[in-house]
């Protein structure tokens, strides 16, 4: 099996010992993405305490590294949101229709004590690109 480890100055930088994401598989056609949190890619900062603000930039970051993978969001199989409060899981939903269409992908919404940099939500994703 091969794997091909995907890495774009589109997204953010690591924060800790992982890559962006992974590419696998005899085609190199699923791709793992780390979890994506509101950083400017640029800054590397936060880019703001807004939750939709936030969610969104969580989105553009997605699609920057399955962009760099040969993909899109629309590619995503699974994703797995993490969310300091579950009383934004509404909006969530109401912002995914932006990105993504029916057939939606699979999803497992979490509420966690906290995130990195204190922000309010993270995303990691599974694309398939066949």
């Amino acid at each position: 099996m091969s794997r091909e480890i995907i890495s774009t100055e589109a997204a953010p930088a690591a924060i800790g010992a992982y890559s962006q994401a992974v590419k696998v598989g005899r085609s190199e056609s699923t791709v793992y993405i780390s979890g994506q949190i509101p950083l400017d890619p640029v800054t590397m900062q936060v880019v703001s305490d807004n939750f939709a603000d936030q969610a969104e930039q969580v989105f553009v970051n997605l699609a920057a590294v399955a962009s760099a993978a040969g993909g899109a969001l629309s590619d995503s199989v699974k994703l797995t949101v993490y969310l300091t409060d579950l009383g934004n899981f509404a909006l969530l939903n109401e912002m995914m229709s932006k990105y993504f269409t029916e057939p939606y992908p699979a999803r497992a919404a979490v509420q966690v004590s906290a995130l990195p940099k204190q922000v309010q939500i993270e995303i990691d994703a599974v694309l398939c690109l066949d």
